[in-house]
């Protein structure tokens, strides 16, 4: 048994664009975030999708329901799932993404959210931002991963060699492939549009390829 999923990254947001930390918080996606959405439908045109699913956030949703419309599938709907969110900041949700590494991790000598997941990893990032909340409501990477499993177990529950078109979230795919890529392969973030490949079974989650604008040649139709 074999699910193929095809994640795909949200279009771009104004708290993407303005460099923001966006978890749970939802700005709408720019001009550039319904272009990504669009070049991703087009991306995929050759994937034929059973099934397609989305977070709940709306930038998420409407990245799904663009990729559908510029897609030849018959679905016109994605099924939204809170187990496929971003991850949650907290108090630190709106904030500039420098400003909260340097509160988070000023002590390690880090000044960007990159640096601090280079030099900790993304697991440990969310457990130092829970850390630093003064309102202890972030997510810490045992809550993200609770959260997130039970939408692996919605994907598993598909039938055997089901496609599915998947919309979610910077961190949470970077997580994703941090647990299951290559090491180091998340140190780099996807880019909004961008188009991942996951091969779960009932066992293992395998990642065929990620952060692609376009199918890598060779991928099934």
């Amino acid at each position: 048994m074999a699910i193929d999923v095809y994640m795909v990254r949200h279009g771009q947001t104004y708290l993407n664009e303005f460099g923001k930390m966006q978890g749970w918080s939802d700005a709408p996606l720019t001009d550039q975030g319904w272009k990504d959405a669009k070049r991703a439908g087009e991306a995929l045109s050759e994937i034929d999708f059973d099934f397609a699913f989305t977070s709940d956030l709306k930038r998420a949703i409407d990245t799904a329901q663009t990729i559908l419309r510029n897609h030849p599938t018959k679905i016109q709907k994605a099924t939204p799932n809170s187990a496929f969110r971003e991850s949650f900041f907290g108090y630190f949700e709106g904030l500039h993404s420098g400003f909260t590494a340097t509160t988070i991790g000023g002590a390690l000598g880090v000044k960007t959210w990159e640096q601090l997941i280079e030099q900790v990893g993304i697991e440990k990032s969310r457990d130092l931002t829970k850390a630093a909340d003064p309102f202890k409501r972030a997510e810490d990477n045992r809550d993200f991963w609770e959260r997130l499993a039970p939408g692996f177990e919605t994907l598993r529950s598909l039938p055997d060699q089901s496609k599915v078109l998947l919309v979610s979230h910077g961190m949470t795919i970077r997580s994703i492939i941090s647990k299951y890529g290559q090491p180091g392969q998340a140190l780099i973030a996807p880019q909004n549009g961008a188009i991942t490949k996951l091969v779960i079974t009932p066992t293992d989650i395998k990642v065929a390829f990620y952060n692609q604008l376009t199918i890598p040649q060779g991928d099934e139709a």
